[in-house]
């Protein structure tokens, strides 16, 4: 029984023990194991590309009418490259935050790495709804604007390496910012986040989430910007509760 308590301690403290070259090493193979992911996604997406791009891609803007030009010599041929490279990145996204947690996990405690698994899940459900919630919600608010905004004597087309630039900007950024909850949960392990600090300052927090939305929402109109912003004071408060529970856990 002493042996196996000596074997275990040895064993924590030779995962503590870690130097920075070897952190380094792991950094290096968990972008590898990264990257291999976004490869393997970006074929199979380079495998459905032109659904990718007529049927899905292309859809908001046909949805609102909008007309489409290539204004360069192999701009679709860049264009079905960065398709594939986007959609192999939001297909290989739980692989990402796989690598990204097993990374972080030597800083967690041991009941707490057996979650690892589950806030995978949390946080690629979390992402691939943020990019939902931007493609079915945003862009079309954002595109029905840009396709109908000024005289009709001026006729709007849009580039389509502008159009994508639109496309993925808002649909990563939406996802991004629908990690929220688990930015929040980290940053309560660390005990660098309260719940108390976030709930003083709800007030400041709404203020920026509306200026967010104007900016995410070009329209004027103000129902536009309010179904934008609903949904992230929804993730303030989730990320409240979130960071409350953790620091409980901690305690």
């Amino acid at each position: 029984m002493e042996n196996n308590s000596n074997k275990a301690i040895e064993n924590g403290a030779a995962e503590v023990e870690m130097t920075f070259l070897d952190h380094l090493e792991e950094l290096r193979w968990r972008i590898i194991y990264s990257l291999i992911g976004i490869v393997v996604g970006a074929v199979v997406c380079g495998v459905f590309i032109d659904f990718l791009i007529d049927a899905v891609l292309l859809n908001p803007a046909r949805k609102v009418g909008a007309d489409l030009q290539n204004l360069k010599p192999f701009g679709q041929v860049f264009l079905y490259f960065q398709v594939a490279i986007a959609g192999g990145f939001i297909l290989s996204i739980p692989n990402v935050f796989y690598q990204l947690w097993r990374f972080i996990s030597p800083a967690l405690h041991k009941r707490e790495k057996k979650y690892i698994l589950s806030i995978v899940i949390f946080s690629s459900f979390c992402f691939l709804f943020g990019i939902g919630f931007a493609y079915f919600v945003m862009l079309p608010l954002t595109l029905n604007f840009a396709a109908h905004f000024g005289t009709s004597t001026i006729k709007n087309q849009f580039a389509i390496d502008e159009y994508m630039s639109i496309i993925f900007s808002v649909m990563l950024g939406a996802g991004l910012i629908f990690e929220l909850p688990m930015i929040s949960f980290f940053l309560s392990k660390l005990g660098i986040l309260k719940p108390s600090f976030m709930r003083k300052y709800r007030r400041h927090a709404i203020v920026i989430i509306m200026i967010l939305s104007a900016v995410l929402s070009p329209g004027t109109d103000p129902v536009s910007q309010i179904v934008l912003a609903v949904p992230l004071v929804m993730l303030y408060e989730v990320s409240i509760i979130i960071s409350k529970y953790s620091v409980k856990k901690l305690e």
